[in-house]
């Protein structure tokens, strides 16, 4: 049997009466911070002063999580991390900010919307906008190649919030990537794997997980005739279609973006498809769209990506 020895036992007490004595610390203090925002707010609203405004309220586009939502969020996030873990995965932690440098090399585009912070160190810093790029950032600096990292924490977007639709300016991600060289499309059919034993096991009810290939996408602007350097940008677009109608996106498309009108009507006409390997057969014999080199690697990966899916028994839910 294993026994502590005195210095340890005498270590631990210390440690336990720092604690209360922390929290006794932390409640005196609490209680101020309190007293002096109600006197503040007591003295903006009284009928002497000057009429000011002052609200108590959670900056524009953030909320408060009380004790019940805590534990919702609690036993959801278990429930997910135990599917990460069931696979392998491993976590980290890095920085809420980063280099704006190394942020803003990536989004393009949505660069518009990171939190950039004041310089008081020297440096430019950025909010992260979510935990891929430090995820990238944390490989390269530690020279890792491979390796199953999940990253469950909040990240930032400096966007026009719509509360009512759960368009937050700060909010949780939980992400699951895997690094490194496999055989095509056995890394993607994983993750498609991770979401689908998520969304069981949280009981949601019956669900679809949508697929794409970005070298789909690509060929299919390619085809329409979409100059290569509005690829990304139409892609920005093309991902509001779950979110909005395809009159919305196409107006987007065109008044916005200056693509023009026929080339927006033949890019409609694609990517409002949805099937499953049936619409690989129906895409495969698309004389226009075979003709691009991408759209033909892309249509190969998802036949490949499909075959994998009945293998692990995902074909009823992609």
């Amino acid at each position: 049997m294993y026994r502590l020895r005195p210095i340890a036992l005498i270590s631990l007490w210390l440690k336990s009466s720092r604690l209360c004595l922390l929290s006794s610390q932390a409640g005196v203090q609490i209680e101020d911070e309190v007293s002096k925002l109600l006197e503040l707010k007591a003295q903006l609203g009284s009928k002497d002063s000057a009429p000011q405004k002052f609200t108590l309220k959670t900056p524009k586009g953030t909320r408060d999580y009380g004790p019940e939502q805590m534990a919702l969020r609690a036993g959801v996030l278990e429930k997910i991390v135990a599917v990460f873990k069931r696979h392998g995965g491993e976590t980290i932690d890095t920085p809420i900010f980063e280099l704006k440098e190394v942020l803003t090399g990536k989004y393009g585009e949505d660069s518009k919307l990171i939190y950039d912070l004041a310089d008081q160190g020297g440096e430019k810093l950025s909010l992260r906008y979510d935990l891929t790029v430090p995820f990238a950032r944390y490989l390269a600096m530690n020279k890792i190649s491979n390796i199953k990292r999940y990253h469950v924490a909040k990240v930032y977007r400096r966007d026009n919030p719509a509360m009512t639709r759960g368009r937050y300016r700060e909010f949780f991600q939980c992400d699951f990537d895997i690094a490194g060289q496999y055989d095509p499309m056995i890394p993607d059919v994983e993750c498609v794997r991770i979401v689908q034993e998520i969304l069981a096991s949280l009981q949601l009810g019956e669900f679809i997980i949508k697929v794409n290939h970005r070298l789909l996408l690509d060929g299919i602007f390619e085809a329409c005739g979409v100059s290569q350097d509005k690829f990304r940008t139409m892609c920005s677009s093309v991902d509001k279609l779950d979110k909005s109608p395809w009159e919305d996106v196409r107006k987007e498309m065109v008044e916005e973006k200056g693509l023009k009108e026929d080339a927006a009507d033949r890019i409609g006409q694609y990517v409002r498809l949805s099937g499953r390997s049936e619409l690989v057969d129906k895409l495969e014999n698309d004389a226009v769209l075979t003709g691009s080199k991408s759209a033909k690697g892309g249509l190969e990966a998802m036949r490949l990506f499909l075959q994998y899916c009945d293998l692990y028994g995902l074909t009823d839910t992609v």
